[in-house]
Formats: C-alpha cells, structure tokens, sequence
C-alpha cells in the first residue's frame, strides 16, 4: 500500500492552510496512495496567542477539520490529520490528531499527552502547558496501511508510549512534528529510528519545515522509516508531497528475526546501591 507525506510551512490564515491540504488530498490521491500523513498544527502555526484565539475553534466548527473531512470524503482517501487546535468544552486548548476516513468520517481522535514546556540555548523559549491540556489516553486504530498508533511530536521522547501502542497491536505509527531547527538537527531522525527499531514498526514522521509566517523556525526532514529503522524517505526542508510504499509483511519478518515485543517484561523495582 502506498502512503503519502505532506510536508508544510503552515501560517497564520487557516483557509490558505485548508487550501494546501485539500490540494494534497487531491495529489496524493492522483498518486495511487491509500492514505495521507500531514504534520503538527497543520490547521495553523500562531504564536501570537491573542491573534491565534480568533482562528481557534471547537471541533465542530473548525473550517479546515471540516474543509479535510469533504476532501477525504470527495476522493476516498484516508486521511491522518496531524494535529489542529481545538477548543475544549472547559475553555483550554488541546493538540489534537485526526484519522479520518474515506467517507470524510473521523475514526480516531488523540490528543497530545506530552507537552512541550523548554528553555533551549538559543534564548528560545516554549511553554506549550500555558494554554493546552495534555491527552489521557493512547490510541491505536485500523486503517488501510495497518493498525496506526497516534502521537505528536515531543512524544517521540517517551519509548514507553511506543511500547504501550506496539503492545496494542499497532504496526504503524505517526509522528507528526513541528521541531524546533536545533532540536531537530540534534534528536529527530535518532529518535524517529530507536521508536521503529524498538517497536519494530513503521514510522511515518510528517513535518513542518522553513520559517513561519509568524517568525518561528522548524526543521523539515519529514521521513518514512521501516521496521528495522531503514529510511525510507526524507524529505529535505522543502514543503510538498513525497509517496512512499509500505510492505505490512515487514513488520511480521522483522519481529520474527528479532521477536521484541514478545520478550517485553514489566520492570521490577529498581535496587539503589550507595
């Protein structure tokens, strides 16, 4: 089966940012893929927090969510959204993915567990926990490329997420992004390679690349990796669309050569020795 990598520079306006996915939907679908990955906040990149809230809706009423469930529906492709902000019913935000089908029907919601909240070296600072919820639950779902496990971005730092989703039955997992430039030139493919190596599992890693209408800088390199951490795919610092084919029988030869998730065990207390 044949999956497509939408790589974006997402801005401040969400109807444009609508535009390119639905023009990605449409490539893709001319491409023969079963299925479209798209990255982190593909609906809006707006670090201005007053500007951001008047394009910040709930669920219902979101124009790209909806704009991306019409696509989808239009041509028969599944799409995983990689994540919007939304507006809770109590007021906070969440950073929430979306699986939708081929009907335009959502299949799978998750929202980010783990937030981003750092002080790099480069002065930059980001507190994502200043304005959205973190996720309470992992999530696994069908899809035509496999049982697809869900999560965003800073999670790829967390192997025990990875494992709960492997453990699942998950085949597959997404990891759509907005990676700072030096976190992502220092941690991004290493990180991508241990959670497929670890999980022996594809990875599917949608980007957001190049500057930010609203001054911020990420790094691109979205990339397809395979269950014994062979890239497959990446795609550079240029926005646009890369497909890649994914053998599901991978997954199953792999952990017969090394059988991982079979040989998990739950970790006994550890002894501190002074």
């Amino acid at each position: 089966m044949r999956a497509a990598i939408l790589q974006m520079t997402s801005g401040i306006d969400p109807a444009a940012n609508a535009r390119t996915l639905t023009d990605a939907i449409d490539e893709a679908t001319r491409g023969g893929a079963a299925m479209l990955f798209t990255p982190e906040m593909s609906g809006l990149i707006d670090r201005n927090r007053d500007r951001a809230a008047g394009a910040i809706t709930a669920e219902d009423d979101d124009r790209v969510l909806a704009s991306v469930r019409d696509a989808a529906a239009r041509t028969g492709l599944w799409v995983h959204l990689g994540s919007l902000a939304v507006r809770r019913a109590d007021g906070r935000l969440a950073n929430c993915a979306f699986v939708i089908d081929g009907n335009g029907t959502i299949r799978a919601r998750y929202d980010k567990l783990h937030l981003f909240d750092v002080n790099l070296p480069t002065g930059e600072s980001w507190r994502e926990s200043a304005a959205y919820a973190g996720g309470d639950a992992a999530v696994v779902v069908a899809t035509p490329l496999g049982n697809l496990g869900l999560s965003i971005c800073y999670d790829v730092r967390f192997p025990s997420l990875y494992q709960r989703l492997s453990d699942a039955g998950a085949t597959l997992i997404a990891v759509p992004a907005a990676f700072t430039r030096p976190t992502g030139a220092a941690h991004w493919q290493v990180l991508l390679q241990a959670r497929a190596i670890e999980n022996a599992a594809f990875v599917i890693a949608a980007a957001q690349t190049g500057r930010h209408e609203d001054g911020r800088e990420t790094y691109g390199h979205s990339l397809a990796i395979g269950p014994w951490g062979e890239i497959l795919c990446d795609m550079g610092e240029q926005p646009g669309l890369a497909l890649v084919d994914i053998d599901a029988e991978k997954v199953s030869e792999v952990r017969g050569r090394i059988p991982v998730t079979m040989h998990r065990r739950d970790i006994p207390p550890v002894r501190v020795v002074p």
